[in-house]
């Protein structure tokens, strides 16, 4: 089993990285959040794996920090939940994001997660409330102050233009350019049509 890789950045995209190691390219799926912590494309850098392997596919999934990896771990213990749908999670809500929303019992903010309903929220909350310490609960709540709605919304809008092509920057550029002239009431369906209109 792959614990963890270290070579050289070749490509990088929000949803995957091709790194050399020792001559020998590989193809790693990563969340949004560790795309963020990634070097420039020429570095060298460590990331941690999950070797996924079945009988008709193999596929590796990186994370930047071991505690994403943890929750990518926890979070397919739960039925229903794959490699993929995991990966998209983490994408969607930060490691705290997550901790919260599963010892909060916040169902809500777990459905807003793309592919993941509020049948499947309930049983995250469900299935995996008693693995989350309370320590680690409590340094969730207590590091660093909760995102406000227009935060969650700005980091939404973002996050969606990225997924219909748009790079990062060129994402939050047209995001910030709509929350100029956005209304507090603006969801974020709303920011992003905006955001595509020009």
């Amino acid at each position: 089993m792959i614990i963890f890789l270290e070579g050289i950045l070749v490509e990088k995209q929000p949803t995957s990285v091709v790194m050399n190691v020792a001559g020998v390219g590989y193809l790693v799926h990563i969340p949004l959040s560790s795309y963020d912590a990634l070097p420039a494309e020429g570095g060298a850098f460590r990331i941690w794996i999950y070797d996924c392997v079945r009988e008709d596919d193999h596929q590796l999934y990186g994370f930047m920090n071991a505690a994403e990896r943890r929750m990518f771990l926890m979070l397919m213990t739960v039925s229903g939940i794959g490699p993929k749908l995991a990966l998209t999670a983490l994408s969607g809500l930060t490691v705290r994001e997550l901790t919260l929303a599963i010892s909060g019992k916040d169902a809500k903010r777990l459905s807003s997660i793309s592919g993941i309903g509020r049948k499947t929220a309930e049983r995250m909350i469900v299935e995996l409330q008693d693995k989350i310490s309370t320590g680690d609960a409590l340094e969730a709540s207590t590091s660093g102050g909760a995102l406000t709605e227009v935060e969650i919304r700005t980091r939404d809008a973002i996050l969606a233009l990225i997924s219909l092509g748009y790079k990062r920057t060129e994402a939050e550029t047209l995001v910030r350019k709509v929350l100029e002239t956005a209304v507090a009431d603006d969801t974020v369906e709303t920011l992003v049509r905006k955001a595509l209109a020009g």
